[in-house]
């Protein structure tokens, strides 16, 4: 039993026992002090009549007279006189009558009084002895109403009691569960400061509880400022802050041997006239030069969420991802760079631009040299110049595949399939699923990824990820022996509200299933879409399933706002995987993120190991599981 439940039961029970003993005490004091009074009528009435036959020298006949016209009154239940032989002259007894009090009251509360007696005489001659009962009737009825009073009396101060109870219990109830609640947010790796009560006790335990929950967000703070140290340190170009050579082709790498590549742009940018810029204004002015440069790079790259590098020595290079307008992108880019470039270079171009589309499983070297074929047609021009290798591809009606997508997930042309995520020793920790679809016309199985563009472009993500959903958790339900499956989830359906309401009735309705799925969602849409991820978490979670950070560290700056989201995993980028066995530095910013992230209770995996060498590198990482070419299903 809760303890607001035991306080209401203590505060119910402890009224109920002063009502009923304040109604039992006064109940008793009145039955007393009624018969009191019963007793005292009796003695004084028996007195009087007495003393009045005494006077007027009775003999038998008045007496009987006497007594009958008394009793016919109505006041009294008996009155009877005898001689000093015993023998009774006269007695006059009330028949038993309906009473307007309930005879179990009569039984429980008896007015015993004591019946009135007193001599008679003539003269010195004693003629008899008087006895005198009055009617106990208005005497219980007084004691009726009277208890009747007190009950509604008592009753009503016991129900201006209970709510001023409530209003204490209230009042000490609101801080309790907010007291309550933080204790389970820290659990559940959330941590969040509460208001301190006025309650003096619940008072010192809120301020202990966030004077505990501000150092534990002082520690990750400052974890992640050193990790961020690190991470720049060994990927970021010390001059223009933006990612170094290696840390870009490694991104540019990864990017080819993804399957939703398709549509992505390489940005090669060149500072027109570095040389000469060198020669005529020096290395500061220069340097300045290339920090504008950066600046612009940088902002561009945060609008569409792009990787901006410096390559060489006036060389840059933007990766865009598929679903934005690179010729837009390329088009604001120029424009930002020549008017940033302006005050230094005056009117003499400011920058060339190459660029190209990246296909899946394409050569780097190729791409690269394609591209900086165009950058080199462009300088060729001597003006601010956008030059493209190979121009545009033919792409697929968009609003006929999107008809197609429409059909096939409606029609079941679904399928899963999964890829083995273990831990360093081997053994399977869960699997990471991929959905795959059968478009009309053909016979072929594409992944989902395929059409990632069209999805977005028609908001059809949400309906491929539950449909991603409704397979994994069909499959770990016929499958009880399954670890658990790991599903990707885009940025739109995060952020859509109808999506996650499916969502939850689906896991609600599998909930021994749900218990074992893991929702995966990329880092950059967490940090655009933070509070519908805080809220996404939070939902999916009371439902019972798993939620991680997959792509985790392209955006470790921004990564301290998701302290309090109570995450189960992180899946940290391949970039950071890539070539590991050669990178000290990365090997130590790894090993320092997992640390972390243990600490705060999430699980950690590396995604995209290629070869053995990698692998063996992340045994010293302290890392919970891995995926990739080089994971195979367990033996």
């Amino acid at each position: 039993m809760s303890m607001y439940r035991q306080m209401w039961l203590a505060i119910i029970l402890s009224t109920l026992l002063a009502l009923l003993g304040g109604l039992l005490a006064s109940t008793l004091n009145a039955r007393s002090y009624l018969t009191e009074q019963l007793s005292a009528k009796n003695t004084d009435n028996a007195t009087a009549l007495a003393l009045a036959l005494s006077q007027q020298r009775a003999d038998a006949v008045m007496v009987e007279l006497t007594v009958s016209a008394l009793f016919d009154s109505g006041h009294y239940a008996l009155i009877r006189v005898v001689d000093p032989l015993g023998k009774t002259i006269v007695e006059r007894v009330a028949p038993a009558t309906a009473r307007t009090v309930p005879d179990w009251f009569v039984r429980a509360l008896p007015l015993n009084a004591t019946p009135g007696q007193a001599q008679i005489s003539n003269g010195w001659t004693q003629l008899g002895t008087l006895t005198l009962v009055s009617e106990s009737h208005f005497a219980y009825l007084a004691l009726w109403k009277s208890v009747v009073q007190l009950i509604v009396a008592l009753g009503l101060s016991g129900l201006l009691g209970g709510f001023l109870g409530a209003m204490i219990l209230r009042r000490l109830h609101e801080p309790l569960q907010r007291v309550i609640k933080q204790a389970s947010d820290i659990s559940e790796r959330r941590f969040v400061l509460i208001d301190v009560p006025q309650v003096p006790e619940l008072r010192q335990l809120a301020l202990a509880m966030n004077s505990t929950v501000t150092r534990l967000k002082t520690m990750f703070a400052e974890e992640a400022q050193r990790l961020e140290v690190l991470r720049i340190s060994a990927n970021y170009d010390p001059l223009t802050g933006l990612a170094n050579r290696t840390f870009f082709l490694t991104q540019l790498l990864d990017s080819l041997d993804t399957e939703d590549t398709a549509g992505s742009t390489l940005l090669l940018v060149r500072l027109a006239n570095y040389s000469r810029h060198q020669q005529r204004l020096g290395t500061p002015a220069v340097n300045e030069l290339l920090k504008a440069f950066a600046s612009v790079l940088d902002q561009h790259a945060a609008q569409v969420h792009a990787v901006a590098a410096r390559i060489g020595e006036s060389d840059f290079a933007l990766l865009v991802p598929g679903p934005t307008g690179a010729h837009d992108v390329a088009r604001k880019l120029l424009a930002g760079l020549v008017e940033a470039s302006a005050p230094l270079t005056g009117s003499g171009p400011a920058a060339y631009i190459g660029m190209g589309k990246l296909q899946h499983g394409q050569d780097m070297a190729g791409l690269m040299a394609q591209v900086s074929g165009a950058l080199v047609a462009a300088e060729a021009t001597g003006d601010n110049t956008i030059r493209e290798a190979g121009g545009d591809a033919p792409t697929e009606d968009d609003h006929q595949t999107a008809a197609l997508i429409r059909h096939a997930l409606a029609g079941g042309q679904v399928r899963q399939l999964s890829f083995p995520v273990l831990d360093l020793k081997g053994h399977l920790v869960h699997r990471d699923c991929t959905t795959e679809l059968m478009l009309d016309g053909t016979q072929d199985w594409q992944p989902t990824r395929h059409f990632r563009q069209v999805g977005e472009a028609f908001q059809l993500m949400p309906l491929m990820d539950l449909s991603a959903i409704r397979l994994a958790l069909g499959k770990l339900g016929n499958e009880p022996g399954l670890a658990g499956l790991a599903v990707s989830l885009s940025a739109l359906s995060v952020s859509d509200k109808d999506f996650r309401s499916h969502l939850l009735d689906m896991l609600r309705n599998n909930q021994e299933a749900a218990r074992r799925l893991r929702l995966e969602v990329p880092e950059a849409a967490a940090v655009q879409h933070l509070n519908s991820f805080r809220e996404f978490v939070a939902d999916i979670r009371k439902a019972g399933s798993r939620v991680g950070l997959g792509q985790f560290g392209r955006h470790f700056s921004q990564v301290d706002a998701l302290h309090d989201l109570g995450l189960d995993f992180l899946k940290v980028d391949s970039s950071f995987v890539r070539g590991l066995q050669h990178s000290t530095a990365n090997q130590l910013f790894l090993k320092s993120v997992a640390s972390v992230a243990h600490k705060m209770g999430m699980q950690v995996y590396a995604d995209g190991v290629i070869d053995r060498a990698e692998l063996a590198a992340l045994e010293g990482a302290g890392f919970d599981g891995v995926s990739g070419p080089a994971v195979k299903d367990p033996t």
